[in-house]
């Protein structure tokens, strides 16, 4: 069995869905920044398979590791405020972190 277009889209499809997911219930920050990384990982799949499936598609590629790099200079910027807030705080539960809020 070949696997197409329609394989990739959905598989896509259940990464940003399970990032999502995981971005809406999480109240750690090292979870939340699992689900975004798995929402962008789902734009990176979706690239690669159109620039594969499409013609004239090598802009899919370029697309996708720009969003790569810029998936790795969000996860040294957020693990820079993570590691702020436990020194700041003592946790890194998004609920407990308020103080900015008053």
């Amino acid at each position: 069995m070949n696997a197409g277009l329609e394989h990739f889209l959905t598989v896509g499809a259940l990464l940003f869905g399970l990032g999502v997911f995981a971005v809406l219930t999480r109240r750690n920050a090292v979870g939340l920044l699992m689900g975004v990384e798995l929402i962008l990982n789902a734009a990176n799949l979706n690239f690669a398979a159109f620039a594969r499936y499409v013609e004239h598609g090598i802009d899919g590629q370029v697309l996708a590791a720009f969003v790569i790099v810029l998936a790795a200079a969000e996860a040294a910027v957020a693990l820079a405020i993570v590691l702020a807030m436990f020194r700041n705080f003592g946790t890194v539960h998004v609920d407990a972190v308020d103080r900015l809020r008053r």
